[in-house]
């Protein structure tokens, strides 16, 4: 399994200006074959801030979602806004268990 984790910092006009756009790319990308997960989550304590978690059967399969149009559109939509900073990590996951 792939991890990619990261987050968004964003003025708040320009995560409300996005909005759209980040529920239609997650919507898309949900039904893309091997996307285990996919979820973008505002901060609650910090505004502007958008994390990101998706979760993913293979890098085959992340990098034909890096292709995507639906991806396309979405980097589309974050040169039209303020994105104050990025950071993405791809984490691969060897092994996982029930955590109690």
């Amino acid at each position: 399994m792939i991890i990619v984790a990261g987050t968004l910092q964003l003025t708040e006009i320009g995560l409300a200006s996005i909005r759209d756009a980040a529920r239609a790319v997650i919507l898309a990308t949900r039904e893309e074959e091997g996307c285990i997960l996919y979820s973008f989550a505002a901060d609650l304590t910090e505004p502007g801030l958008v994390r990101i978690y998706e979760e993913w059967e293979s890098r085959e399969t992340l990098k034909a979602h890096g292709a995507s149009a639906h991806v396309a559109a979405w980097r589309e939509a974050l040169k039209s806004i303020d994105v104050k900073s990025s950071e993405l990590r791809l984490i691969e996951v060897t092994s996982v268990e029930p955590f109690a």
